[in-house]
């Protein structure tokens, strides 16, 4: 039976991303992830019908004050603090399509990882223009280090993504992709690499994808990915105020706000209100202030604005900087709720994606309070 309690749902997921959480026993969380794209040095578990991405293998977490019991066979454990339980989570199991490899002896999990509880994710290119220089890079990601350790590989063609997609489909019952990329030297910063890659999954399963990409030099591509079964497009600012950007990401810097405001304004008559987003890091700088500021403008456009918490990952130049209280994530997500609610747009609308995923934040949980 459900725990009751201690606090409200969307505060506890707060405190959890911002604290982490101990693991009673190290091998809990079989699909949890180190360095790479994305969400790195997380699990994924479900609490009151929530599934969120935990930090349990940067600093904060090693300690934190909650802790994860050992799981029982089916993955299910409680989460205590000081020893007082306060709920009862539970862990996907391990995907079955983990256990396969391709023709040529590639394992599928090098190829795409399950995020969250029934999402499919993958870096096409592990690679970025910015990563290779610490004066261009950005001083959160860990893009290079999977693939340094040889958990991934550089590039996933098109036929690969579609055979893996098409397991995962069968055998985990994913429900959505997400499809990301490392910035390359080309001036579609991704585009054309994202459009076939979506092209051939489609053609082999019929899953929602989400692309996420840089905006490229022409707008023109975003009619291309749609064509290509392209249902959703993320576009990530990350930061927004100008210092900021210029600390925390010198080169994407370069490429400023209102380039990916003019883009948001081109996109969303493509894919539609709501199917067009973007990743907020908070916790790095920008004011709560600033970032609904910001929001407002995104929601009237019709982009959605999915703000996270910023989580340090092991090996990075910030993996010192601390992530924010809950206290801060709650002055934001609030209001924001209520902004999205007023304008429209809910994660559960989202066809595919990062927001309809929304294990990296509180978002959905407050959405829906918001519209209670």
């Amino acid at each position: 039976m459900q725990q009751p309690m201690a606090m409200p749902t969307e505060q506890l997921i707060n405190e959890l991303q911002s604290f982490g959480v101990r693991l009673a026993d190290p091998k809990t969380g079989g699909t949890s992830r180190r360095g790479g794209a994305g969400p790195s040095d997380h699990t994924p578990f479900t609490i009151d019908g929530a599934t969120v991405m935990i930090p349990v293998h940067n600093a904060p977490a090693f300690e934190s004050p909650y802790l994860v019991e050992r799981l029982d066979e089916a993955g299910r454990s409680r989460i205590s603090r000081d020893g007082v339980v306060l709920a009862d989570v539970s862990f996907p199991l391990r995907p079955k399509f983990y256990d396969r490899t391709t023709a040529d002896g590639i394992p599928y999990w090098k190829l795409a990882t399950l995020h969250g509880r029934d999402v499919l994710a993958t870096t096409v290119l592990q690679t970025c223009i910015r990563y290779q220089s610490r004066t261009k890079t950005c001083q959160f990601c860990a893009i290079g280090q999977s693939l340094a350790a040889g958990r991934t590989v550089e590039r996933k063609t098109p036929a690969q993504l579609a055979e893996v997609a098409q397991a995962a489909v069968e055998l985990d019952g994913v429900r959505h992709m997400v499809m990301t990329t490392g910035t390359p030297h080309t001036s579609d910063r991704g585009a054309g690499i994202l459009t076939e890659s979506a092209q051939a999954v489609k053609a082999a399963v019929d899953l929602p994808i989400q692309v996420q990409c840089e905006p490229p030099d022409d707008y023109a591509w975003f009619q291309r990915m749609k064509d290509s079964g392209v249902d959703a497009l993320g576009m990530h600012l990350e930061v927004i105020g100008p210092a900021v950007r210029q600390r925390i990401m010198p080169g994407k810097a370069q490429v400023q706000v209102e380039q990916y405001m003019d883009a948001f304004e081109a996109a969303v008559p493509v894919f539609g209100r709501g199917q067009v987003s973007t990743y907020i890091l908070a916790g790095l700088g920008d004011e709560p202030s600033e970032i609904l500021a910001l929001s407002r403008r995104l929601i009237d456009i019709g982009v959605y604005p999915f703000v996270v918490p910023f989580v340090p990952i092991a090996g990075t130049p910030l993996e010192s900087h601390p992530t924010p209280s809950a206290a801060f994530m709650h002055e934001i997500l609030r209001p924001l709720a209520d902004m999205l609610r007023v304008g429209g747009l809910r994660a559960t609308d989202i066809k595919a994606g990062c927001g309809k995923c929304g294990a990296c934040s509180a978002l959905s949980t407050y959405e829906r309070g918001a519209s209670a």
